[in-house]
């Protein structure tokens, strides 16, 4: 459990003389509470008050894995055959009363859902969201967090090296991704942060492909997006290389992709803001003609999920500060020719910044 936070979520609500403050999003569940688990269909919540403790609502069959988990106050399970809202409705009125006030996490809570709470309190202040609050917990990690960011990195840079062993001509994309992720199991990391991305030759000009039967050639590059889960923080990097001997072409387009990434990542500091180092890269693309194929942000922020706040974008001018960790991945894709990223995610220091992984830059190539 982080009780730094939770001490902070609970000044927040007394603050705002809130009476109940629900936590809905499992990623924030997560990074309040310690526990980890995806409901699927089913409802699991957290409950803050002002004076009271907190307690954690999940479904019966998780009920006895959060009680064994650090979650030190009480966990209520509920069975499939109850009605989790009227469940949910008792518990804060046995606890809290009738609340005036309950904050929720706006963002994550679907319409269907909130209705169906809204019914059994419908004289309640439904206003106050929880979904920023939460964000600016999240912006500053602490050195605890970001020890595990590192070591999640790390785990990010065994998966590259299982990745690039396993290209050899006429291996599917398909099959690479499998033996990452088998590979890293097998070692003990039980979840990766998102689907393994393995994308050859001109399929990765699609920045979201997936990877499918797409075999590998010579002379063509190789991209790789990954990242692992490790005790809760997620990694997140991307690493594109040649198989055989680039082309002229290909070599051109990564060394621009790549001076972008380094520029934009040399240039994090406390003071300078998330638009700026957006524009930094963008800049550098757009000056040598390919602006209009860099089509998505620079970066994202990374923790306990694999998109957190901030977003490093175009208008964004929220202030860089020590202990943020946000991923820098400027990328060219030309539709049917050639498509190339590099991401590294970094925390911020007093006067600049250090990458969470840690495999070069520099365009490999795999004979």
């Amino acid at each position: 459990m982080n009780q730094e936070k939770v001490n902070e979520l609970t000044q927040w609500v007394k603050a705002k003389k809130i009476d109940v403050a629900y936590v809905t999003n499992p990623n924030s569940i997560a990074y309040l509470s310690g526990f980890t688990s995806d409901p699927h269909e089913r409802v699991m919540a957290l409950f803050f008050s002002p004076n009271q403790d907190p307690f954690l609502f999940t479904p019966a069959l998780e009920a006895d894995t959060a009680r064994q988990s650090n979650w030190p106050y009480d966990v209520v399970g509920y069975l499939d055959t109850q009605n989790p809202w009227q469940v949910i409705a008792e518990e804060i009125t046995t606890r809290y009363g009738k609340p005036q006030q309950l904050a929720i996490e706006k963002s994550a809570f679907t319409l269907d859902r909130f209705e169906q709470l809204a019914s059994y309190f419908p004289t309640t202040d439904f206003s106050n969201d929880l979904t920023t609050v939460i964000q600016q917990m999240q912006l500053r990690k602490t050195t605890a967090e970001i020890e595990t960011l590192i070591e999640a990195g790390n785990w990010a840079d065994v998966a590259f090296e299982v990745g690039f062993a396993a290209i050899k001509e006429g291996v599917t994309e398909a099959e690479i991704a499998a033996e990452i992720d088998y590979q890293l199991k097998r070692q003990g990391v039980s979840h990766m942060s998102f689907d393994t991305t393995v994308l050859v030759g001109a399929h990765a000009a699609s920045p979201h492909g997936a990877p499918n039967q797409t075999t590998v050639k010579a002379n063509e590059l190789v991209l790789f997006d990954l990242g692992v889960i490790w005790k809760g923080y997620c990694s997140d990097a991307t690493r594109t290389v040649a198989y055989k001997e680039p082309t002229a072409f290909q070599e051109k387009i990564y060394k621009i992709v790549l001076e972008a990434q380094l520029a934009a990542q040399a240039a994090v500091k406390p003071g300078i803001t998330a638009s700026e180092l957006d524009k930094i890269a963008r800049d550098i693309i757009t000056d040598y003609g390919y602006g209009d194929a860099f089509n998505h942000r620079l970066g994202h922020g990374i923790g306990t999920s694999i998109h957190e706040f901030p977003s490093l974008v175009a208008g964004n001018d929220l202030v860089i500060e020590e202990g943020m960790c946000f991923s820098i991945e400027p990328g060219i894709y030309l539709p049917d020719q050639v498509g190339v990223r590099i991401e590294d995610c970094v925390y911020v220091t007093k006067d600049g910044c250090e990458a969470l992984t840690k495999t070069p830059k520099e365009l490999c190539i795999i004979d």
